[in-house]
C-alpha cells in the first residue's frame, strides 16, 4: 500500500512517449501545443483605427473633411495640418495622423468638421507592435488551446497547429450484478452508472472514451476483454473486480496480460483498492467499483495523468482552501476526499460520504481533503478540489 503522496509520485515519474500530431485550427481546442509558436509579424502590422470616426491631423477643434478610409482600403492620404478623414474601425489611418476622435463626439456641416472637445495626440489609434512584435513568443510549448487562443492563433495567418496527441482512452466495467439503464431490473441487480459517470469526466476535461466494454466476473471474459482493449488504447481504465473477494478477477487478469504493477492500494478513504499499472507504453487504472470512489480516483489520479500524457501543463484537479461552514470531525484512520458544495466562497461537506453514494457527489462542486483523525472548526480553512 502507498500513501497518497506515493502514488502521485510514481504516477508522475512514469516515463511517456508524446505523441504528435498537424491539427486543422478549427478543429484543436483543448488540445496542448507540441511547438513553441512566435509571432510572424508585427501586431497590429500597421497604425489603425480603434473607433469610427475621424483621422485628424494636427490638435484642433475644427477640420476640413478631404476623404475616407473603410477598412481594408489600400488607398493612402497625405493630410495637412487641419484636414480630417472619415475613417472606420481597423482602417489604416494615414502616416501624418495625430488622433482619432469618436464620431459621437463630432459635429459635421458638409466638409467642415468640429469637435466638441480638444483631441490629445495618438488618441485612438492602435499602434503597430502595440499587441505582439515579430518573433515574439505568443504560446510556449504545452500550452492548453483556448477559445481566444485558436483566435490569436488565426490573427496570425496560423491554419493549421502542431499539438501533441491526445491518449487514445478504453473502458471497462465489470459485476455479474450489472445491468444497462433501460432494461428491467430484477431482485439484486444494479443499473451499471460507472461507465457513463467516467466517460462523461473524461469528456468534461477535454478527453474521449473510444470504447466501453461491460463484462461479467468470469476469469477468461474479464482476461480476453482486457487484452483486445489494450490493442486498442494509451490508457485503459477498469471499473470492479479489483478488491480481494472471490469475484474480483481484474488484477490477476492484468498480470497475465503482462501489466506491471506500479502500485496497489492506497491509503485514503474513499478509493483504498486503487491500481496503476503500465504495459510497455500502455497504461492501466483500475478503480474500485463503488460510484463514488471510482469517480473519485479519477479526478485524483487518472485525470491528471491523461494531461501528463498530453503534454499539457495542467497537472490536475484546481485546488483552493475555503473556510468550512461548519464543525467537522474526521474520524477515520485515512486521509479523505469527502464530498463536498463550495457556496460563496465557504465549503459544506456534505451528507452521503459513503462510497456507493453518488447522490452527494451529484450536487457537489468539490472534493475536500482532510487528513485522518482531524477536528476542524468552524470558519477553519479547507484544501478543496474543484470538480466542477
Amino acid at each position: 500500500m502507498v500513501t497518497i503522496e506515493e502514488a502521485h509520485k510514481i504516477i508522475k515519474a512514469q516515463k511517456v512517449k508524446l505523441k504528435t500530431e498537424t491539427r486543422e485550427l478549427s478543429d484543436c481546442l483543448g488540445f496542448s501545443i507540441s511547438e513553441d509558436i512566435n509571432a510572424r509579424f508585427d501586431m497590429p502590422s500597421f497604425d489603425n483605427s480603434a473607433m469610427d470616426g475621424y483621422a485628424l491631423c494636427g490638435i484642433s477643434l475644427e477640420y476640413t473633411i478631404v476623404g475616407e478610409v473603410a477598412a481594408g482600403d489600400k488607398k493612402e492620404f497625405e493630410l495637412k495640418e487641419g484636414e480630417a478623414v472619415r475613417i472606420f474601425t481597423g482602417a489604416k489611418v494615414p502616416e501624418n495622423i495625430s488622433a482619432v476622435m469618436m464620431q459621437e463626439k463630432t459635429n459635421v456641416d458638409g466638409s467642415k468638421l468640429s469637435l466638441e472637445q480638444m483631441p490629445k495626440e495618438g488618441l485612438n489609434i492602435r499602434k503597430k507592435g502595440e499587441e505582439l512584435t515579430q518573433g515574439q513568443l505568443v504560446f510556449k510549448k504545452g500550452t492548453t488551446i483556448t477559445p481566444a487562443g485558436i483566435g490569436l492563433i488565426g490573427s496570425l495567418g496560423i491554419q493549421k497547429v502542431e499539438v501533441f496527441r491526445k491518449p487514445l482512452i478504453n473502458l471497462i466495467t465489470t459485476g455479474n450484478e450489472l445491468i444497462a439503464p433501460g432494461k428491467p431490473k430484477a431482485e439484486g441487480q444494479i443499473y451499471e452508472s460507472n461507465s457513463y459517470a467516467l466517460a462523461a469526466a473524461c469528456e468534461q476535461f477535454g478527453f474521449h472514451c473510444h470504447d466501453k466494454k461491460q463484462i461479467e466476473d468470469d476469469f477468461e471474459a474479464i482476461k480476453s476483454g482486457i487484452k483486445d482493449s489494450l490493442e486498442t488504447s494509451d490508457v485503459l481504465i477498469l471499473s470492479g473486480g479489483i478488491s480481494v473477494g472471490d469475484y474480483d478477477f481484474v488484477k490477476q487478469a492484468l498480470e497475465e496480460n503482462g501489466v506491471e504493477e506500479q502500485f496497489y492500494k492506497v491509503f485514503q478513504k474513499p478509493g483504498k483498492p486503487l491500481y496503476f499499472g503500465r504495459k510497455e507504453d500502455k497504461f492501466v487504472f483500475a478503480l474500485p467499483g463503488n460510484p463514488a470512489s471510482s469517480l473519485s480516483c479519477f479526478y485524483v489520479y487518472v485525470m491528471p495523468f491523461l494531461y501528463q500524457l498530453s503534454g499539457s501543463e495542467k497537472n490536475g484537479l484546481q485546488r483552493y482552501s475555503f473556510p468550512i461552514s461548519h464543525a467537522f470531525e474526521n474520524k477515520g484512520d485515512r486521509p479523505s476526499f469527502l464530498k463536498a458544495k463550495i457556496n460563496n466562497g465557504i465549503v459544506e461537506i456534505l451528507d452521503g460520504q459513503g462510497s456507493s453514494m453518488i447522490l452527494s457527489m451529484a450536487h457537489g462542486n468539490a472534493m475536500a481533503f482532510i487528513d485522518a483523525e482531524t477536528s476542524l472548526k468552524k470558519g477553519e480553512k479547507v484544501e478543496c478540489l474543484l470538480i466542477s
